[in-house]
């Protein structure tokens, strides 16, 4: 039995640190079931005086609620005092004993009843007290329960928490100390003796938070320049005065104390009993800082972007960005030989953040000033900026040239030259005139829109008479808008055909090649070129209709698909990007020529549908419209050659063409007898038809295509009443709108129809370059007629190199041509091949 008790002991011995925690917790318990009542009205107490009630209440009913609150702290204290007990051990190991299974502690304590003497019994029983020593060395502190929510139903110890910890955060726990010093407020002040109150109020755009001085030691004291400061004395009147050299001036005074504002280093005292003084110092406001972050960017349109970075220690209000010419590094030749007009320095507004901080940012300057006369000329630019204290910062010049819209067009760029010469100095005019006339001599041979040549005339007529009778600034800012139109007019084209737009593009991208155009412009160019080759290929497919028979017969032509032509133009690009121009400027002239030359084949079934059918009569439409545009504009250029009898005998010449004008019947087509007017009214009667005949197309590509032909309808009416009057020149306005929208039906027809087939059927219908799988090809992918399949079926111009391969294949031929061991049908056929390729 002397191993059973050891066993006890050594287990009891391992419960004194569990045992002691949970009589500490037990302590922590009762007292704040005790004493929670007691805290709530100290935390109650203190926030109200942190916040400054006694500032602001009576002596008596300050004493008053300090009394009230002594008394309920009292109250709560003897309560506490009363209700609190000190946990003894044996209460911590009852509570200890009771978290564990089977009260082990208890056990250990027990002695055995019965059984005692008996071997099997005591065996037993020491295996009882040995499983009960093991639970008891598990035993753990136990948590002490600290939730008096039984007691505190309204939860007003967190209202006391809540409270203390915001007058923490807002108020001042110093002010605690005023109830000795100031009990009762002002009030009290004058009955106890005079006193002051202060505060210092730093200018709104710091975000710094009032001081207030009753609070601040004499001594040094920084604020920052603009602080506001404000005293308010009590008491007897001349018991304080003031003295300060902060302000420059004599302190203003409202009937309570003086206010005035810190401009500069100084001393601020209060004379008196009780005075207090400070030595003040001025908060370091550096100037902003403004800098260009990084370089220039230009879009295809002359967008500027220009990157910028600004800082200050308290935030930028304002900055502008001052672009002024740099006259000495000018080119002075031809238009800028002569001495410019003054002109004011171009001043754009820096763009800030709508929202955040603005101490340090970063922003961009996004501006277009494509039409400004320094477009293309050295320049200098200076960005300034300026804080609240109104500071100013500058930073460095940046010296570069102007960026603005670059013209491709020959001609779009000449014409842009000469208004920039006309508004370098009004004393280029006579000059302009004269080489804008001498550009515009033979029109047909450079201008491909009769508009533009019919407004560049009316543009040089004007300038001429502007000059005649002294060019004023108005006359030359009207006339170099309008070069400014025309030159846009040639450059982005108004053409009908869908091939002339697309030679159009083919040329602006082989100019812009050449003159070494920025990536975005190139980029631009050549997403304008695949728009015009889509509108070539679709004006191509719907003139296959007429004679896809005969196209299908023509076994000695070159095909290629729709994918293989997209590999070409990303080829084209990538070389661009590359900087190989060169191979650009061959690859291009190759895609000119093969898009030239191309012919849609179609599959089989020549029948049209009616979407088909709409397309082909709008395209007429379109031609006649063309057309008659055309001869309108023959008859205003006989009237502008007649030197000063224009008007009658333009108009005589007009009726003598509309007499002898030729038309379409029933397509507004020419007929003996009928005037341009008239031949108008006929087109615009057919357009009328074919809209309420036109196919069920729905999406918006199928209501923008009938909103741009009502657009034309209205367009042709105008036309009609413009020629009826005899205004030649309106109607070539509205014939040019008409062709504009019948263009844009067309386009949008053209979508719309082809969503619609692509719904219904699937990858049925019109197949580009002869691109279905099914037909005969010899191995170099040509037709080999209708008997029997020869030959892959593979796209040859698959893979990343394409040319490369081309070239293999070509030199392969050579080897193979050379060899006259072959058999002679077989080099007949390769020599064919070298003279097709």
């Amino acid at each position: 039995m002397t191993q059973t008790p050891r066993t006890a002991d050594a287990a009891l011995k391992s419960l004194a640190r569990p045992m002691r925690l949970t009589r500490l917790g037990m302590v922590a318990e009762r007292a704040t079931r005790a004493f929670w009542p007691l805290s709530t009205v100290l935390l109650l107490i203190l926030a109200a005086l942190a916040f400054g009630v006694q500032d602001h209440l009576p002596a008596e009913a300050l004493w008053a609620g300090l009394g009230l609150g002594a008394a309920a702290a009292l109250w709560a204290l003897v309560a506490g005092v009363r209700r609190f007990r000190w946990p003894s051990s044996a209460e911590a190991l009852a509570r200890l004993d009771q978290t564990l299974p089977g009260r082990p502690i208890t056990a250990l304590g027990d002695h055995q009843a019965i059984g005692g003497g008996d071997a099997g019994s005591e065996a037993v029983w020491r295996a009882h007290l040995a499983r009960m020593a093991e639970r008891v060395k598990q035993a753990r502190a136990v948590r002490p329960d600290l939730r008096v929510s039984g007691l505190d139903r309204f939860g007003l110890r967190y209202v006391a928490a809540t409270l203390f910890i915001t007058s923490v955060i807002f108020g001042s726990l110093w002010r605690v100390a005023d109830v000795a010093v100031r009990p009762g407020g002002p009030e009290a002040a004058l009955a106890s003796g005079p006193a002051w109150e202060g505060w210092v109020e730093p200018p709104a755009y710091t975000a710094k938070p009032t001081l207030y001085l009753n609070d601040i030691p004499a001594g040094e004291l920084a604020v920052p320049e603009g602080s506001r400061v404000t005293l308010r004395f009590y008491g007897e009147v001349g018991a304080l005065a003031l003295r300060e050299t902060v302000s420059g001036q004599d302190a203003a005074s409202d009937g309570m104390g003086p206010s005035f504002d810190i401009t500069r280093a100084g001393r601020i005292a209060i004379e008196g009993p009780g005075g207090r003084g400070w030595d003040i110092l001025l908060s370091p406001d550096t100037p902003p800082i403004v800098a260009f972050s990084g370089e220039m960017q230009r879009k295809a349109d002359g967008e500027m972007n220009q990157p910028f970075a600004a800082s200050d220690d308290y935030g930028v209000v304002s900055g502008l960005a001052t672009i002024t010419l740099n006259l000495e590094a000018v080119d002075r030749r031809h238009g800028l030989t002569a001495a410019p007009e003054p002109r004011d320095a171009l001043v754009l507004d820096l763009p800030m953040p709508i929202s955040g901080d603005r101490q340090s940012f970063d922003e961009m300057i996004v501006e277009n000033l494509s039409r400004h006369p320094w477009v293309g000329l050295p320049v200098s630019i200076v960005l300034s900026v300026e804080d609240a204290q109104g500071q100013p910062g500058r930073s460095e010049a940046l010296a570069t040239t102007l960026p603005g819209r670059r013209f491709f067009d020959p001609l779009a760029k000449a014409i842009i030259e000469q208004r920039r010469d006309l508004l370098w100095t009004r004393a280029n005019g006579a000059r302009a005139a004269s080489i804008l006339r001498a550009v515009s001599f033979q029109p047909e041979e450079v201008f491909r829109d009769s508009s533009a040549y019919l407004r560049l005339r009316v543009a040089i007529r004007r300038l001429e008479a502007g000059v005649a009778d002294g060019l004023t600034a108005e006359a030359r800012d009207e006339v170099a808008q309008a070069l400014w139109d025309i030159a846009v007019l040639v450059e982005e084209g108004d053409l009908s055909d869908a091939l002339e737009r697309l030679r159009r593009a083919q040329d602006r991208l082989s100019e812009a090649m050449r003159n070494g155009a920025s990536d975005e412009e190139i980029a631009d160019l050549m997403q304008e070129m695949r728009e015009a080759m889509q509108d070539y290929m679709r004006q191509l497919a719907e003139q296959s209709q007429q004679d896809g028979q005969q196209q299908a017969e023509n076994q000695d032509t070159r095909e290629i698909t729709g994918d293989q032509l997209q590999q070409m133009l990303d080829r084209l690009q990538e070389l661009m990007e590359q900087g190989r121009m060169a191979e650009a400027q061959q690859l291009l002239e190759q895609l000119r020529q093969m898009m030239e030359n191309m012919q849609v084949t179609q599959g089989p079934g020549g029948q049209q549908s009616p979407g088909q059918q709409a397309m082909d009569g709008l395209a007429q439409t379109l031609r006649d419209q063309q057309g008659l545009s055309d001869e309108a504009f023959r008859d205003l250029q006989e009237q502008f050659n007649q030197n000063g009898q224009q008007g009658q005998q333009g108009e005589g010449e007009g009726q003598q063409g509309q007499g002898e004008g030729q038309a379409q019947d029933g397509q507004g087509g020419q007929q003996p007898g009928q005037s341009l007017a008239q031949r108008q009214q006929a087109l615009r009667d057919e357009l009328n038809r074919q809209q309420q005949n036109l196919p069920g197309v729905g999406g918006a590509e199928g209501q923008a295509a009938r909103d741009a032909l009502d657009r034309a309808g209205r367009a042709m009416d105008r036309a009609e009443d413009a020629l009826r009057g005899d205004d030649l020149a309106g109607a070539l306005d509205d014939q040019a709108e008409a062709i504009d929208a019948l263009r844009d039906g067309m386009r949008n027809l053209g979508e719309a129809l082809a969503q619609q087939q692509q719904n219904q059927q699937g990858d049925q219908g019109e197949a580009m370059g002869r691109a279905n799988a099914d037909q005969q090809r010899d191995p170099l992918g040509r037709d080999r007629g209708a008997q029997g399949r020869i030959g892959s079926q593979e796209d040859m111009l698959q893979g990343a190199d394409i040319y490369g391969r081309a070239r293999e294949l070509l030199d392969e031929i050579r080897r193979r041509s050379a060899d006259q061991q072959r058999p002679e049908a077989e080099l007949d056929y390769l020599k064919r091949l070298l003279d097709r390729f």
